[in-house]
């Protein structure tokens, strides 16, 4: 009777995660057209026009951005009294990334004829999750994938227990259960769902949990983590930070022993 040894390995794909907005303003005559882009098409756009000394907002605006992420909007300023440079910002939520400010001139009610533009959008990988379960019984597996800007968390996994639900726990940074749901995998033991970002059991900040689970075994049992800002995902850079702490320790210690330095008094 032969024992099946089975290796389980569950990888998610190369997510490139793109983040912010980029902003353009035209203005000529009394007419001062806005255009942009932004990565997440999830939330309005909210506009707001201050006075060249800051006290007072003339116009305010909210677009939906379309499928692609692109919106726009347009402000007549013959009515605007003071003369000097208007601030206009487009903004989604309260991340410096989904803000951005642009500076019009406008004399006497007429825009100075120029064009400007800013932009935050941002292309970055946010990392590979790997997670591989060797066992002669088998066992379970999970990665989450997930672009900056969402709302949704994409969960894929394998088991080998293919008669038995999978149960999915989401955990807030607090310890908090935000999320339960349960899964039947597939006659080749894959199952998959998205998970939905939102409402007040999201609204802390940090690092959220997703934990799967086939019984009380540990080789049935495994767990990703999501970073959560504002109730959309941010790309996680840990493997980043660890390698550049570890280059700047590594260079200390360098100098230090080049440097023949002592923390210790000399007499």
């Amino acid at each position: 009777m032969a024992v099946a040894l089975m290796s389980i390995t569950s990888v998610s794909q190369d997510v490139f995660a793109e983040g912010g907005m980029s902003l353009t303003a035209t203005a000529e005559g009394d007419n001062i057209s806005v255009s942009g882009e932004t990565a997440s098409n999830l939330t309005d756009v909210t506009f707001t026009v201050r006075t060249p000394d800051g006290a007072n907002v003339v116009s305010v605006d909210q677009v939906t951005p379309d499928a692609n992420g692109i919106f726009g909007t347009e402000f007549n300023c013959s009515n605007w009294k003071q003369d000097g440079m208007y601030t206009i910002t487009a903004q989604q939520g309260t991340a410096s990334l989904y803000t951005i400010e642009l500076s019009i001139e406008v004399n006497e009610g007429v825009a100075t004829e120029t064009s400007t533009n800013d932009s935050s959008l941002i292309i970055a990988e946010v990392g590979v999750e790997e997670a591989v379960t060797t066992a002669e019984e088998g066992g379970l597996s999970i990665a989450a994938s997930a672009i900056e800007g969402s709302d949704t968390i994409g969960i894929t996994g394998q088991t080998s227990k293919t008669n038995e639900d999978v149960t999915l726990t989401v955990t807030s940074p607090n310890g908090n259960i935000v999320s339960i749901d349960q899964l039947r995998p597939g006659s080749d033991g894959s199952f998959a769902t998205d998970i939905v970002i939102g409402g007040q059991l999201w609204s802390q900040d940090g690092i959220y949990t997703v934990a799967a689970q086939q019984g009380n075994a540990s080789a049935f049992k495994d767990s990703v983590e999501v970073d959560v800002l504002d109730g959309l995902v941010v790309p996680e850079f840990g493997t980043i930070a660890a390698m550049i702490l570890a280059v700047a320790i590594i260079s200390i210690i360098a100098i230090s022993s080049k440097s023949r330095l002592s923390i210790m008094p000399r007499y």
